[in-house]
């Protein structure tokens, strides 16, 4: 059994140094405003956490369009930059890095959540089998429309603009969400993406808006400062692909060429299996040459064997942190882990957000 010591080996990522190899996964907590901008609280919730090795936001969408749940926040107005400004100066003055996650739900929404009652935007017209949350509670997701060669364009500068609003807000980089079956995921795989242009058909077309997304940010953060999340396990917002093997293992190349500063992988969406270096994660795995972030129902212990038998260089941890503000330490002590209210996972106030009892407090 791998020492739980090696989650506190410090690791190089990209452009970044990090003191320890526990970082916290993205968590949608619906509790931004409705502008978008983000409140007081969260300075005290982000700052509790400094101690990851690094925090990845929660998604936080690129434009209106972008939007499919409830008050998740934004990264496209001035007023949006300034409220996350000084989140990032709490997580800072606590010694911690935070990378911003730049977020396009796609076809992930409703008309309600949208400027002017708008359609869902998506590679295609299919409507996703799943629901989202409203004012109203869980509703269907409405019926989407393609994105067409102007909306594409303005997509991609969305990007380039939310890219700008985190350099302004002083994040320490940036992840491209392109997992769970949101836009850039509904581009890759063919169960979604049924287009007959040059955004659709072959692997490399239906790579092509990543890449060309990728290719617009580096304006504002090099690839050193740029990190990717994907999920080729799918079973997540009705998405799917013929042959998700050979179309990740060309994504995962292609980004391996882009040296980016990560690449962040949802292995698993809560059971503890999928990690066997001989099934399709573990293939691939050997893939991509770089920093790789393992995500998916992770203790100390598996994630300290999964680092290391060179699975992984790092794991990202979810509900954990939610509960455990001092995760790096509980982890690094053996001390127990603080009991989670799911009750208080998505909305609400400080309670069951910041909260959260410290071991020596």
């Amino acid at each position: 059994m791998a020492n739980p010591q090696i989650l506190f080996e410090p690791l190089l990522v990209g452009d970044i140094s990090l003191p320890n190899r526990v970082l916290m996964a993205p968590l949608t907590r619906n509790r931004a405003n409705g502008d978008g901008t983000v409140k007081e609280m969260h300075q005290t919730y982000y700052r509790q956490r400094a101690s990851a090795g690094l925090i990845v936001s929660e998604a936080t969408q690129i434009s209106e369009m972008g939007k499919g749940y409830l008050d998740t926040p934004g990264i496209h107005t001035e007023a949006q930059a300034e409220t996350w400004r000084k989140v990032v100066e709490a997580v800072h003055a606590g010694g911690g890095r935070i990378f911003c996650q730049l977020w396009h739900v796609g076809r992930i929404s409703h008309v309600s959540l949208l400027p002017d009652g708008r359609d869902p935007v998506s590679s295609s017209a299919i409507r996703a089998n799943t629901q989202t949350f409203t004012a109203d509670g869980f509703e269907n997701c409405s019926p989407p429309v393609a994105l067409d060669d102007e909306g594409i364009a303005q997509t991609i500068a969305d990007y380039t603009n939310a890219a700008r609003m985190a350099e302004q807000a002083g994040f320490d980089g940036i992840e491209v969400h392109a997992a769970n079956g949101y836009l850039l995921d509904q581009f890759l795989q063919d169960g979604v993406n049924t287009r007959e242009d040059g955004y659709g058909g072959s692997i490399g077309n239906r790579m092509r808006l990543l890449e060309e997304v990728l290719g617009a940010i580096a304006d504002f953060y090099p690839t050193g400062r740029t990190g990717v999340r994907l999920s080729p396990r799918g079973q997540a917002n009705d998405i799917a692909d013929s042959d998700p093997e050979t179309l990740f293992g060309a994504v995962y190349e292609m980004l391996s060429d882009k040296s980016l500063a990560y690449l962040h992988v949802v292995e698993d969406f809560g059971s503890d299996g999928g990690r066997n270096p001989g099934d399709m994660i573990g293939r691939l795995r050997r893939k991509y040459d770089g920093v790789y972030i393992a995500n998916g129902a992770f203790d100390a212990k598996s994630a300290a064997t999964a680092i290391a038998d060179g699975n992984a260089d790092a794991v990202a941890f979810g509900r954990p942190f939610i509960s455990n503000p001092d995760l790096p330490e509980r982890y690094r002590t053996g001390a127990p882990l603080n009991p989670q209210d799911k009750d208080t996972f998505y909305g609400g106030d400080e309670k069951g957000y910041t909260d959260y009892p410290f071991l020596d407090r």
